[in-house]
């Protein structure tokens, strides 16, 4: 799972931080678990956050002395790579290449 496309040309890090979440989207993941998985210094990434949450991107649960962050089930979808069909590889499949 990655951000899906029509959220791939926001702020590198808010993009970064909608992929980070979306291999994690059940559990979700704390602010320390996204620091270290976007490599970004805690101002960037509460920027990002707030950008995020203002946008209904995220939503972030208390679970006791932790807080959860979750991407919202709009915001995330299948990863392109695989699915996305360039028109070279169609041709090759088309003409035995």
């Amino acid at each position: 799972m990655q951000a899906k496309p029509e959220y791939r040309d926001r702020d590198d890090t808010e993009v970064a931080v909608l992929d980070a979440l979306a291999e994690r989207h059940e559990e979700g993941m704390t602010v320390f678990e996204l620091r270290a998985s976007v490599e970004v210094d805690i101002d960037r990434l509460e920027t990002a956050l707030a950008d995020l949450k203002a946008d209904d991107l995220i939503e972030a649960t208390d679970e006791g002395e932790q807080t959860r962050i979750v991407p919202e089930s709009t915001a995330i979808g299948p990863a392109d790579d695989e699915s996305t069909e360039t028109i070279l590889n169609r041709l090759r499949e088309r003409f035995s290449l």
